[in-house]
């Protein structure tokens, strides 16, 4: 069987990447990439022989021509490349992933598979910063996490637990780590596909219809738009979130619907679903994983609460490697 080694929480921002120099003179903005550096080596030192990273889709590889709930890469993976993120082939572990969708399918989920599959930065963001060399085998789920209906929290802590389950009696013998990548509190000038009150909005929604074979030539108005929002960041929300990690108990937040998530922490904190599917799957039988929060900042020009949790398992030394803390 596989071992689960390490599971990591991490934000995302492209404008990390493009737009560096505009945040260059905000402490905050260091310490959200010192505390991911620091991640990074702890996921180094736990030496994993696969990855599996769960994350969202900002319609770059899959579109409103066909949104499934859940899909796992089981064949080629291709990064999207946009905004200076991996793009192209991502080395994989096929075993793996077909080990996962059958898991699921045992477990009642209905998961869709890709032999070729395009993950954007909602994968590909973590991958850049945490596995740097882009070295290790990754297996992509991605969740919805933006076309709703979406996936329910208690469903995604449910599939995090069926990850967790297939992990430990696959017969494949790997040292998994496990990465949600995504959130915190944001909120994107996204409409819902069904309620479009503006040419913007009836733009991106064209975009998300139409763009599978031409998604780039949407790119240049989707970055002005998103360029152009305020940020709407609940610093209080992310900490409690944070705080109930580390606490190894996340029924109040299983408790929200979508519309008080939404009302609270903005429609991209949608993406917590990847941590609360990532905190599952290392509750193991010793119990719920200890989580330490590495970073926590709010980036206003990246419109995101900006964190980063270290997750151990139970059973598992904390690790050595020493965690940078925001003031």
């Amino acid at each position: 069987m596989s071992e689960i080694v390490l599971g990591l929480g991490a934000s995302h921002s492209t404008l990390m990447n493009t737009h560096w120099d505009e945040v260059d003179h905000l402490p905050e903005a260091h310490h959200f990439r010192a505390g991911l550096a620091a991640a990074r080596d702890t996921l180094a030192a736990a030496a994993p022989d696969a990855v599996v990273v769960v994350g969202s889709n900002h319609f770059r590889g899959m579109f409103l021509d066909l949104m499934p709930a859940i899909t796992v890469g089981v064949g080629e993976v291709l990064g999207a490349g946009e905004a200076g993120t991996p793009g192209g082939p991502l080395p994989t572990d096929p075993d793996l992933a077909r080990a996962l969708v059958d898991g699921m399918v045992d477990d009642g989920f209905d998961p869709a598979f890709s032999l070729r599959l395009t993950v954007d930065h909602g994968i590909t963001h973590s991958l850049q910063h945490l596995v740097p060399g882009l070295d290790v085998p990754v297996v992509p789920v991605v969740v919805n996490m933006f076309a709703p209906p979406l996936p329910s929290l208690r469903r995604c802590a449910a599939l995090g637990a069926t990850i967790g389950r297939v992990l430990r009696s696959d017969g494949l013998d790997r040292r998994v780590a496990l990465i949600a990548s995504g959130g915190l509190s944001h909120r994107l000038p996204w409409p819902k596909w069904f309620e479009t009150l503006s040419d913007d909005d009836r733009f991106l929604v064209e975009a998300w219809l139409n763009g599978r074979d031409s998604w780039a030539q949407y790119e240049v108005r989707r970055r002005e738009i998103i360029r152009a929002a305020r940020p709407d960041i609940n610093a209080d929300f992310d900490t409690r979130f944070l705080a109930a990690l580390e606490r190894g108990d996340l029924s109040h937040v299983l408790a929200m619907s979508d519309d008080e998530l939404e009302a609270e922490a903005g429609n991209g904190a949608h993406e917590i679903r990847s941590w609360i599917a990532v905190q599952a799957a290392l509750h193991g039988p010793d119990g719920p994983p200890r989580a330490t929060t590495a970073v926590y900042a709010a980036v206003g020009p990246w419109l995101t609460g900006m964190g980063v949790s270290v997750l151990t398992p139970a059973h598992l030394p904390l690790p050595a490697t020493p965690l940078e803390s925001a003031p």
